[in-house]
């Protein structure tokens, strides 16, 4: 089942740990590709009663140089208490693992990106102890692909920057790009991505946009989301099937009661799609001395 765009934001970088590697080039920090990652524990908390989770941690292995932890977050509005957090994340981290860390923010909205953008500085005045600098990405930053061939070369990215576009006017166009990238790509490479984009969305009216493209797009893969949207489709073909019944008993009966049905009536009749109304006028239709008893109300 489809879960909410937080999880999107972060499990993404489960899926595609080398996804790192090129965001950080859209950052202009420029990280070289890992040799190897290893999903870490979340649970950031100590013995004591205070819990604390980072959405997603990994190691990150490089070939040159030392490996560090990179903890992502995906952030969905401004929240004065998230930095001290933020700072803890590090601290605790650098203790625990002794190694140096990452802290990639992930947005879907320039004004929250922007917030979480903006260094913390805690210490007293005048005199900072730590400044927080954390690396954001989002509506701001990260690009607006709807070239087939550039989202081909990286799908992944092309599923971040989907995501973290989900609120752009352009939407429907990105999704489209990405549901024709997908086309010729392996079941197993289409399916998480499928299903990423479904949890980025959420209940955003491009939500239904991407069920469409998967449905009609993406048709012959057996993802949840594609069985899903099926299963929906074939409820929808039912009703629709015992509604155009209803419809055709209801004229059978009038006919057979020799009541003339007006071209209006005859429209209304077949323009209802509500199947409990076709229910009661189908129950008035062998009783029914005009045309009028048909749609007297209750």
């Amino acid at each position: 089942m489809v879960s909410s765009p937080h999880e999107a934001m972060h499990r993404i970088f489960q899926e595609y740990p080398g996804l790192f590697s090129r965001v950080s080039e859209v950052l202009g920090v420029a990280i070289d590709p890992p040799t190897s990652v290893t999903v870490m524990p979340t649970d950031l908390t100590e013995n004591r009663p205070l819990e604390r989770r980072v959405d997603t941690l990994l190691r990150i292995e490089m070939e040159d140089s030392e490996p560090f932890l990179l903890a992502i977050e995906a952030q969905g509005k401004k929240d004065p208490d998230k930095p001290a957090s933020w700072g803890y994340y590090y601290m605790y981290l650098l203790n625990k693992y002794r190694l140096q860390a990452l802290l990639l923010i992930v947005c879907q909205d320039r004004a929250t990106a922007e917030w979480a953008a903006r260094p913390s500085v805690f210490g007293s005045v005048g005199h900072p102890i730590i400044t927080l600098r954390p690396l954001v990405v989002g509506p701001h930053n990260m690009p607006v692909i709807t070239d087939v061939a550039e989202a081909r070369k990286d799908l992944a990215l092309a599923t971040l920057a989907a995501i973290t576009h989900a609120g752009d006017p352009d939407i429907g166009a990105i999704l489209k790009t990405l549901s024709a990238a997908l086309r010729e790509a392996p079941e197993a490479i289409a399916d998480p991505i499928v299903e990423l984009t479904a949890q980025g969305l959420g209940n955003r009216p491009a939500a239904q946009q991407w069920r469409n493209l998967v449905a009609v797009d993406l048709s012959f893969y057996t993802s949840p989301l594609s069985e899903e949207i099926r299963d929906e489709g074939r409820a929808e073909g039912r009703a629709e099937g015992r509604a155009e019944g209803r419809k055709e008993d209801i004229l059978l009966f009038l006919a057979q009661a020799g009541i003339d049905v007006p071209d209006e009536a005859r429209e209304r009749i077949m323009g209802c799609g509500d199947l409990d109304t076709l229910s009661r006028w189908l129950l008035r239709a062998p009783v029914a001395s005009s045309i009028e008893d048909i749609f007297t109300e209750e």
